[in-house]
């Protein structure tokens, strides 16, 4: 029998490239919070930062996702892919608690990772989250494996998780790096993992969302 303990609450989720596909987050972590009783609608653009959802931006070059309760995953492709502004988002669907999956693309893992750069990306979007008053819950990024097209290492993503956490709020942070051992998620480019790995992803992301402080006490 499904525990419906989060029967009431509403979930906005979004994200980058992690919500993007199908068997990806917007379909395990999407079932997950379902099936426990959530109204969930997740909204995955790939490629997007924090900053890209201010203003609808088409930041997706390779797509995006969307998803409402339990209906199917609606594909956007390149030409259509765009964020919603947060604000909209909110208004419209009325979130008890907002979701930010978001890490991987603020690691820039080629490329320098500067703290002032990355703190303008965050707090652009915490701060217009915290204008509204509704509650926040930032996912960090998980190990993935080193290597692959988008040069991920394990010294870049706890430099990027370890900024997070200390930078996120007020949203309540989760880290994905205490989920698993480097390298145990299998992956497919080094960021991007395999339905299995996703599923892992998920139940332990629900597993820590459901033991926050902030809802422990959920009544619907």
């Amino acid at each position: 029998m499904t525990s419906e303990i989060l029967a009431g609450l509403t979930v906005l989720i979004i994200g980058d490239s992690h919500l993007a596909s199908p068997n990806y987050l917007i379909t395990s972590l999407h079932d997950d919070l379902t099936q426990k009783g959530a109204n969930v609608h997740s909204l995955g653009i790939c490629g997007s930062k924090p900053s890209d959802w201010l203003i609808a931006s088409p930041a997706g070059k390779c797509g995006g996702a969307e998803r409402l309760g339990k209906n199917p995953i609606t594909i956007m492709d390149r030409s259509s892919a765009s964020t919603s502004p947060i604000k909209t988002l909110i208004a419209k669907d009325k979130p008890n608690v907002i979701l930010v999956v978001m890490g991987d693309t603020l690691a820039n893992y080629k490329q320098n990772f500067t703290n002032a750069w990355a703190w303008q990306e965050v707090t652009s979007l915490t701060q217009e989250i915290s204008k509204t008053g509704t509650k926040c819950v930032w996912v960090g990024p998980a190990w993935g494996t080193e290597g692959g097209k988008f040069g991920k290492t394990f010294n870049r993503v706890k430099q990027v998780s370890s900024f997070l956490a200390t930078n996120v709020a007020p949203c309540t942070y989760i880290d994905s790096l205490t989920m698993s051992k480097p390298g145990a998620w299998v992956t497919g480019d080094g960021e991007h993992f395999t339905p299995d790995g996703y599923k892992q992803w998920s139940q332990e992301i629900t597993k820590a969302f459901i033991k926050l402080p902030i809802m422990t006490n959920w009544k619907p």
